[in-house]
């Protein structure tokens, strides 16, 4: 079987599993999820989402993040893995929307990842989840591990992995494969014990 044909037969199969696939981390707009996800580094979306639960009330626009001074926003994420550098990323990173971006999140990879603390992963994450944009796939620990388990790649690299399923993968279905391999390397291909049927 060709790489294309299997990488097909994946997404179908999951597809059937998980007929509804998306982010896990909860958001009520672009920014929201951008924060979130810089958030979400060595971090569960669990955790994730019970410290935004607060920290989306508590900061209801971009500016709220651009001025509050940072020994208090460190604070709020303090249960956060990083949270120094996190909180620092978020600050500049709304600072940077508001007087580069007409205070409106980019929706371009290029821009997204001028941003402190985006590299392509949350970019590709940002601009699928908030825009529908397929730019890349995101590659996370769940897709690395199931994407060499499958034999859609044999490179330990994330920028190589996104390479090669990129590659394989029609772009249509570039931002719903990573959500369909992060829910089954939750769900049933677990790091530690394999489920599988």
């Amino acid at each position: 079987m060709k790489h294309q044909d299997k990488v097909l037969e994946i997404i179908r199969r999951l597809k059937k599993q998980y007929p509804d696939p998306e982010t896990a981390l909860k958001h009520t707009n672009p920014f929201e999820l951008l924060v979130a996800t810089i958030l979400s580094a060595q971090t569960t979306d669990v955790h994730v989402n019970k410290v935004t639960g607060k920290l989306f009330k508590k900061y209801r626009s971009i500016s709220d993040y651009a001025h509050v001074p940072l020994p208090a926003l460190q604070k709020d994420i303090s249960s956060i893995n990083f949270y120094n550098n996190k909180a620092k990323n978020i600050k500049s990173t709304a600072g940077m929307i508001i007087e580069s971006f007409d205070s409106k999140v980019p929706k371009t990879m290029e821009e997204l990842i001028r941003l402190p603390g985006v590299a392509r992963k949350t970019a590709n994450i940002v601009l699928y989840n908030a825009f529908g944009i397929n730019e890349g796939i995101a590659v996370d620990t769940h897709v690395k591990r199931l994407s060499y388990r499958l034999g859609l790649t044999r490179h330990e690299d994330p920028v190589k992995i996104e390479k090669d399923l990129m590659e394989i993968t029609p772009r249509k279905e570039w931002g719903i494969i990573s959500h369909l391999l992060i829910l089954h390397g939750r769900k049933t291909c677990q790091a530690k014990k394999p489920d599988h049927k």
